[in-house]
């Protein structure tokens, strides 16, 4: 759709051109009747491969962004990183001060040993009672007393293990470690600083590579890109940065959106590149250009030989005895600079790209062959 917008401005442009050659056309047929034949610059229709392509507007996200919060109150100790760094799974970014939580660790664990002790006594003095009542020297109700001293003296203990475990996980809060893999930002708060739960994000982490791009496609685009799929390979997926070059990694298509917007009628289409050198960012727009894997053989010129008038767009062409012929053409996609002829038009007939303003249709012209355009080897 972008190229077909680009071939219409193209076209309208070369109005110019026609205006021109109509105004000064009466004066130079009159120069021509005593002069030499008009110098102009002529090149061959190429036959070149060109895929289908259609842009659209993306943007990058990030395949894994995770936010660093503190999840305990106290002061930030020494910082781990600088900002930018690449930091590793597991690997400690930030610290809070652990005294206080390691003191309510000791703390707990005293408790729990405590209690263990208490269920050990517990134990042999079941045991005990047990012994007595068997032998008919002690009493049911003194087994009964020593069996609930016992139950009571586990309970107790399972409670100081459970504090201790909630003690043990505050203490490793203390340390704060990257879940990921990837590129650490600018942290928010300096060393020294009070943080809690409530301070908000402490730095985020963002893995770079692979990374995603998602793009919006209107639900016509999304049916054709299907049925093509359907009868060959796989569509080639590649972004335009913003100072108009071409990411070198090619992605894959690889999720489209469960549902349709309906203020938009379009679906959220995935792609994932490769970011091996770090130029896509989290949050970068690009441009998303969607082609197809077989290029179609096609005949193109410079987009500077068709003009366009109220009829239609047209060219001249300049013949084996130098006569140019107006011819009336179709045309399709600009791309490179070459505008796609679909009718009109053969490969290797010699068209006019200089020098149109002073020819007409049916003049003898002296004709200079241009080299071919380097747009032919780049597609």
């Amino acid at each position: 759709m972008c190229e077909r917008r680009s071939t219409i401005a193209a076209l309208l442009a070369a109005c110019f051109v026609t205006a021109l050659a109509t105004a000064f056309s009466g004066v130079e047929a009159a120069a021509q009747q005593g002069g030499p034949p008009p110098a102009v610059l002529v090149q061959a229709a190429e036959v070149m491969p060109l895929a289908d392509r259609s842009e659209f507007i993306g943007r990058a996200a990030a395949v894994d962004k995770v936010e660093l919060r503190a999840r305990v109150k106290g002061f930030l100790g020494p910082r781990k990183f600088n900002d930018g760094d690449m930091v590793k799974k597991d690997e400690v970014v930030f610290t809070i001060e652990p005294e206080t939580y390691q003191a309510a660790v000791d703390q707990k664990t005293a408790q729990r040993d405590s209690a263990q002790a208490a269920l050990t006594n517990a134990d042999l003095q079941l045991q005990r009672a047990t012994e007595l009542l068997r032998t008919n020297t002690g009493t049911k109700q003194t087994y009964d007393q020593r069996l609930s001293e016992q139950l009571q003296a586990k309970a107790n203990l399972e409670d100081a293990r459970a504090q201790l475990r909630d003690a043990e996980i505050q203490l490793s809060y203390t340390t704060i470690r990257s879940p990921i893999e990837g590129r650490i930002g600018r942290a928010a708060f300096s060393p020294g600083n009070l943080v809690s739960p409530d301070s908000g994000v402490l730095a985020t982490v963002v893995s770079e590579s692979p990374i995603r791009v998602l793009f919006p496609v209107t639900q016509r685009e999304l049916l054709d890109a299907k049925r093509d799929a359907q009868k060959g390979d796989p569509p080639v997926v590649r972004l335009k940065l913003a100072d108009g070059s071409i990411f070198g990694e090619k992605g894959k298509l690889d999720f489209i959106d469960i549902t349709v917007d309906p203020k938009t009628d379009g679906q959220i289409v995935r792609a994932t590149f490769d970011n091996k050198d770090n130029l896509l960012t989290d949050g970068q727009t690009v441009r998303v250009i969607i082609e197809e894997s077989k290029p179609q053989t096609v005949v193109a010129v410079p987009q500077q030989a068709v003009a366009l008038d109220q009829t239609g767009p047209y060219l001249f062409v300049v013949d084996d005895k130098n006569v140019v012929q107006l011819r009336r053409i179709k045309t399709g996609i600009v791309r490179n600079g070459m505008l796609v002829v679909t009718e009109g038009l053969k490969a290797g007939e010699k068209v006019v790209i200089q020098g149109q303003q002073r020819i007409r249709d049916g003049m003898t012209v002296s004709p200079t062959l241009a080299p071919p355009s380097p747009a032919q080897a780049k597609q």
